[in-house]
């Protein structure tokens, strides 16, 4: 019997441990049982994998949610209920709680593909399908600059395919010193995350999200800084990287440079040095650092344009209404006419003596029930509430996180 009501029959789980956890494949074949049964699934047919495509051996689970008779099963709560199992499950098998992780994606958060462990496909695989995820790159520059940290290059190639023209992508696994130590391997073989059309369309995105971002005068004040402090390559590299910038810088063969890239790990973001100012261009860091001629930095300068940092200046900033709570040492007693004339139109004035109220007017409603009421003039008022110290106040997973796709 066939439940054709059931949207989604297959259901997908993916179980995380931690990578300092040592997990066997024997305990990984009892965690996916325990939590199958524990979460109603154990009497369906479901296949387990163990992946290492990323920095933590995990599994995944594939079963249907469709029982033989055709009813489906019970999902209320399976997100409450699959925490517990998980935080059963790390004290059965004594691993890492996961309120103890600390899963902040500072830094870098991928492993280098390093020639000697072998598998270079796998390697390259963890870094390809999960990187554009995280950082914000707009071309083929920068993505190659952000690539090459993890010994890893792309190349778009282009021909005509079945009679069609047609473009792609290939990447190669590169040694230490940047040289290619595999053959070229189509996109294709890393999914669709590494492909040219989705390469292309995250180019776009990131310009997008990066055009007026206020991360562009941050990143230029640290540069500008390390520039100031530097006499050279490798003092200018390390002020940046203290500000978690890497800076990446393309030679040809006669060592000029051609090209510098910026990757800030902390705004996951990648800028060509002229896509920020001429001044960081590859010209200038050529002259300088192979011809020693420094650029003049004495007259530059960029003011910080971070919202906080404008907010923060604003709420330092008392009030003109509010001065009379900056002097501490001044009588408690104030002038509330001088403060009121101060004030001027922000309060409504209190009517005075010979105000003449308005004439009693009837006022017109439908005719059923005709009803007579009198406008009664309205009463303006204010109030001042001062301390006796002239003061106040205004109160104003990842480890078996058991998600399911």
């Amino acid at each position: 019997m066939v439940n054709n009501k059931t949207e989604k029959p297959v259901r997908h789980i993916s179980l995380n441990p931690d990578p300092e956890d040592k997990v066997s494949d024997e305990d990984f074949r009892n965690i996916a049982e325990q939590y199958m049964r524990e979460m109603g699934y154990g009497n369906q047919p479901y296949a387990v994998f163990k992946h290492t495509d990323i920095e933590r051996t995990h599994i995944h689970i594939v079963t249907t949610c469709v029982e033989l008779n055709g009813n489906k099963i019970p999902d209320s709560f399976d997100h409450a209920r699959s925490m517990a199992i998980c935080r059963k499950l790390e004290q059965s098998y004594n691993l890492k709680p996961a309120k103890e992780k600390n899963r902040k994606q500072d830094g870098k958060i991928f492993k280098a593909v390093n020639c000697k462990a072998g598998d270079i496909k796998s390697q390259m695989a963890s870094v390809l399908r999960h990187i554009n995820k995280y950082y914000q790159f707009t071309n083929l520059g920068t993505y190659n600059a952000l690539l090459s940290l993890y010994n890893i290059k792309a190349e778009e190639v282009s021909g005509e395919l079945h009679g069609k023209f047609s473009n792609g992508i290939v990447y190669s696994a590169l040694d230490e010193n940047g040289n290619k130590i595999s053959r070229p391997i189509k996109a294709s073989l890393f999914g669709k995350q590494a492909g040219y059309d989705y390469i292309q369309t995250h180019y776009e995105s990131s310009k997008r999200k990066l055009k007026n971002s206020p991360i562009r005068t941050t990143l230029k004040v640290s540069i500008a800084e390390a520039m100031k402090k530097s006499d050279n390559e490798t003092m200018f590299k390390q002020q940046l990287l203290t500000r978690g910038i890497d800076t990446i810088t393309r030679r040809n063969e006669q060592g000029r440079i051609y090209g510098i890239s910026f990757i800030d790990h902390r705004s996951k973001s990648v800028w060509n040095g002229s896509q920020l100012d001429k001044i960081f261009s590859a010209n200038v860091f050529n002259d300088w650092w192979n011809h020693g001629r420094k650029p003049d930095m004495s007259g530059i300068g960029y003011a910080t344009t971070h919202k906080e940092d404008i907010l923060e200046e604003r709420a330092a900033q008392t009030h003109q209404l509010f001065d009379f709570l900056n002097h501490e040492k001044e009588s408690p007693i104030i002038d509330v006419g001088n403060l009121v004339q101060s004030i001027g139109s922000l309060l409504p004035i209190e009517p005075s003596d010979n105000y003449e109220q308005p004439v009693n007017t009837p006022i017109k409603k439908k005719k059923k029930g005709r009803k007579f009421g009198r406008q009664v003039s309205p009463l303006y008022s204010f109030s001042l509430l001062l301390s006796s110290n002239n003061s106040c106040s205004f109160c104003c997973n990842n480890f078996l996180s058991g998600s399911c796709i």
